[in-house]
Parts: C-alpha cells; structure tokens; sequence
C-alpha cells in the first residue's frame, strides 16, 4: 500500500477528508456533524455515526455556558487531560475532575460506593453552571439521575458516554429519560476520549 506523504500539521486535516471520504454519500445533521466527525477520528469508529444522541438545543446549551465561564467536570483525570484549555481559560471556564480528591476517596470509602459517585455529589455543590462529562463510570450516571431528581444538581448538560458493561447501557437511557440536555453514546461504546472529543468538538466551532 502507498504511504501517503503528509507534513505533521496536516496529518488532522487529511484525517477528516478520509473520514468523509468513507461516509461518502452519508448525510450527517449539520448541526451535530462536527462533533460526531470529532468522534469518529479520535476512535476510527464510525459507528458513532449512528450512536450519538443528542437532546433538542443541547449544543447550543454548552456553548452559551462555555462563553459565561462554565465548569466542566470529568469523571476521570484522563478525560480532564484530553479537553483542550486554550480557549477554556479565555473564556474563564475549569475543567475539573475530582475522583482522585481526598475527600472523596474517603467518603467514598467509608460508605462503600464508588469515588465517581461522590464526586458528582461535590460537583452539584459548585458556584458556577456545570457541564459532566462521563467517559468511565455509570454510577457517575447514576448519581446525576439521583441528585436531578431530588432538586440538589441541575446540570446544563450531561455527556453521557461511559464505555463498559456492567450498567453502562442502562445508565446511559436512564440520562436520556430524565430530560437533562444530553450528549449519549447509545450502546456500550464511549469512553473518556470520547468525552473529551465532544468538548474538544464544540468549543472548536464557536
């Protein structure tokens, strides 16, 4: 097979017209294709062409929070490294991920859960307007499910894209019923690459 020649700054750009390239004929919604673009390059899966779910005026949602200084907060230290700061920190935004804390391992530990679960619970105590971004744990899911419910977090939008088996399906319908704004990746597939990916996918492209 031929080795395409490409200097290193336009190794994404190529990336992209490959990928549209096999979409060929394929028809994405404009207003969601960048970002389901975004996540097919950073996992060579195209089946996020068909996964991605998205709630009426979500994107629009994240964006006007970005501009007012939002938090993002990850469920995973690999998912707050992968989100790109730049343009975060001029618009006076944080990406946070709290599991590694000390406090929320020890309250974690002392009531038998999961640190993905009370780290959600510190991210609801926050001063600012909060986006979740969750690559790794359904119980994070969860947790967001619990706290809406009882009037104690009301995210302006939830990335819902743990990948795994154990509840990820299911936590993963329970966000999409629930009514938050939402960002899902139906199925079992996602991850903190992904979460990161959408982020990336719209602060790009305001």
């Amino acid at each position: 097979m031929k080795i395409e020649n490409i200097k290193p700054g336009d190794i994404e750009k190529r990336s992209f017209e490959i990928i549209q390239e096999i979409l060929g004929d394929r028809k994405l919604d404009p207003k969601y294709e960048a970002i389901i673009k975004r996540c097919i390059h950073t996992s060579a899966d195209f089946e996020y062409a068909d996964s991605l779910y998205f709630t009426e005026g979500v994107v629009e949602a994240i964006k006007d929070a970005l501009k007012k200084g939002a938090y993002i907060v990850t469920d995973t230290k690999m998912g707050q490294a992968g989100i790109n700061k730049k343009k975060l920190d001029e618009m006076g935004c944080k990406v946070l991920s709290f599991v590694s804390d000390e406090d929320v391992v020890k309250k974690a530990k002392e009531r038998g859960v999961t640190r993905s679960l009370v780290a959600v619970e510190k991210a609801a105590k926050l001063d600012k307007p909060v986006i979740m971004a969750v690559g790794n744990a359904p119980t994070a899911l969860l947790s967001i499910e619990s706290l809406y419910k009882e009037g104690k977090f009301k995210p302006v939008a939830v990335i819902a894209v743990p990948v795994g088996f154990v509840n990820v399906i299911e936590s993963k319908e329970r966000i999409i019923d629930l009514g938050v704004p939402a960002i899902v990746a139906k199925g079992r597939k996602g991850g903190s690459n992904i979460a990161a990916a959408i982020i990336n996918a719209i602060q790009y492209n305001m």
